[in-house]
């Protein structure tokens, strides 16, 4: 599975300033806030894929947490919009669907940070060397995002968002959403 990439290593022959611009923009996409989860960053999630120069044109890639995410668009927007402001108004923002995302490419910084806003976070999803989305069973025990409790219920296949469920704890009688393991 082909996780994301972290810096923009030099093509043969560029120059390391080319590099340090890419770094540079890359920091800025990667700082884009996720619209349905605003305390998470695109880098946090791990759907920035790359950011890269092809033919003299900046070339950003990212990949949804699911082909029919509802946010694409507007994070599609809001990269253009980041890089408009960085002298870069004719990037090209494509979307990667191959290999899927996962919720292995969200980092424990990012998990930690879900927790805190109130989202139980995910799993580690099984290993199966397809690029399939498959979202995954619960854990027999989601625990809860506020007092950590593992006495929770689930609710609802869905919650506030399609790559979440909702859930409610029997402990603090709080509901809370999880964020599918995928």
């Amino acid at each position: 599975m082909n996780a994301p990439r972290t810096s923009a290593a030099p093509a043969e022959g560029e120059p390391a300033a080319a590099s340090g611009r890419l770094d540079r923009l890359r920091a800025l996409v990667g700082a884009v806030p996720d619209p349905e989860i605003p305390v998470l960053t695109l880098a946090d999630l791990g759907i920035l894929r790359d950011v890269r120069e092809e033919a003299g044109r900046l070339v950003v890639e990212l990949t949804p947490t699911f082909s029919g995410c509802p946010a694409t668009a507007v994070i599609a927007a809001d990269v253009r919009a980041v890089l408009a402001a960085a002298g870069e108004p004719d990037a090209d923002v494509r979307i990667v669907l191959s290999p899927a995302w996962t919720t292995d490419w969200i980092g424990p910084q990012a998990r930690e940070k879900l927790r805190r806003y109130g989202i139980a976070p995910p799993g580690k999803a099984a290993a199966t060397g397809v690029s399939v989305l498959r979202f995954a069973s619960p854990p027999d025990a989601i625990r809860c995002p506020r007092c950590g409790s593992a006495r929770t219920e689930a609710l609802s296949a869905y919650g506030s968002t399609p790559c979440k469920s909702l859930h409610r704890c029997l402990a603090c009688r709080e509901p809370f959403d999880w964020f599918k393991t995928h």
